[in-house]
């Protein structure tokens, strides 16, 4: 049976979505806001605009009409910055279909709340847990779209709703995994952003690969020790939207946080970095609120805090550094 589906958000990742579950045999309707990438989409098979030169497949529909998109959608996937999610899903509550199972493509943290994005679908669409799915793992938009081997999680408190959205994302070139630690899921994804500046910050100043071996270790003991008092499954971090996601991030030059931390590195300002990056790097606004978050469950997340104060507190990049290598060791088993 042929899955309908609304893929809401024409960035990048949306549009490989949408072309990953067309790919799979699924009827897609993308949503975008920019009427030249929509009629692109429709009339040259592209989206111009993040994903220049790739062949999107036959049948793969866009509209500018949110309505249009939602209407009889099984899933409902959410492709928008994770900072602008309320306020659009605010406004497609009406046209919500009553049986819907919300999936979110972000991987942040909502400032202010500090909830994660499923909790945020929840309560604004009023749906239950069985309701809402997370799909994540270590995908570099480009690679996707050119077809190459990939995988994700499908994660959702339900087993079979899981189930359900694997068997909608599944294609020759790409396996998705099912889980029901949407915690573990959604925090993997968000803190690994705020790994990954801080990586490309090191990159940055000349730092090798011993340095980046360093943190990115180190920050998955950051991730698992926030997961281990949300409630999360350790063993998540171990795999594909854990440790996965975080390594993709962090080594690709195609990661747009690594790439946000590197130009911070090479010593543009942050006003500079904002300029010239294109896309949204969603560790750059959800590092707040992770570690907010992190200091109301009382968890210690020092790359976490250093990459706040060098973005919002002015902070030296080298100061940071050594601040981070130099500070009081804690009690704590190795690893974690």
């Amino acid at each position: 049976m042929t899955a309908r589906t609304a893929v809401m958000g024409a960035g990048s990742w949306g549009t490989v979505v949408a072309k990953l579950l067309r790919d799979a045999g699924g009827d897609v309707t993308l949503w975008g806001r920019r009427a030249e990438i929509v009629e692109s989409v429709n009339e040259r098979r592209e989206n111009p605009e993040y994903l220049p030169g790739i062949e999107l497949p036959e049948g793969l529909k866009a509209t500018l009409d949110p309505a249009e998109a939602l209407d009889g959608a099984e899933f409902v996937a959410l492709a928008v910055p994770a900072q602008t999610l309320r306020e659009n899903l605010t406004g497609w509550v009406p046209d919500l279909p009553a049986d819907a199972v919300m999936v979110s493509l972000m991987k942040g943290i909502e400032l202010g709340t500090c909830r994660r994005m499923s909790e945020v679908i929840q309560e604004v669409a009023d749906v239950p847990d069985d309701r809402v799915a997370v799909f994540c793992g270590p995908n570099l938009a480009r690679e996707i779209a050119t077809g190459q081997p990939g995988a994700a999680v499908a994660g959702c408190a339900d087993e079979d709703t899981a189930q359900r959205l694997q068997a909608a994302t599944m294609t020759p070139y790409f396996r998705t995994y099912t889980s029901t630690d949407v915690i573990g899921c959604e925090l993997g994804g968000a803190v690994k952003n705020v790994v990954a500046l801080c990586v490309g910050m090191s990159v940055g100043l000349g730092f090798g690969d011993s340095t980046q071996a360093l943190l990115i270790t180190r920050g998955l003991a950051e991730i698992t020790r926030l997961g281990r008092a949300l409630g999360a499954d350790e063993h998540t971090f171990a795999g594909l939207a854990g440790m996965g996601d975080l390594v993709g991030t962090c080594m690709s030059p195609l990661s747009r946080n690594r790439t946000f931390g590197e130009n911070l590195g090479r010593g543009m300002t942050l006003d500079q970095v904002i300029a010239v990056t294109k896309q949204t790097a969603e560790g750059v606004k959800s590092c707040e609120a992770v570690l907010e978050l992190a200091r109301k469950h009382n968890v210690e997340m020092p790359i976490t805090e250093s990459v706040v104060s060098v973005l919002y507190h002015g902070m030296p990049i080298k100061e940071a550094g050594i601040s981070l290598i130099s500070r009081s060791p804690k009690p704590e088993r190795y690893g974690v």
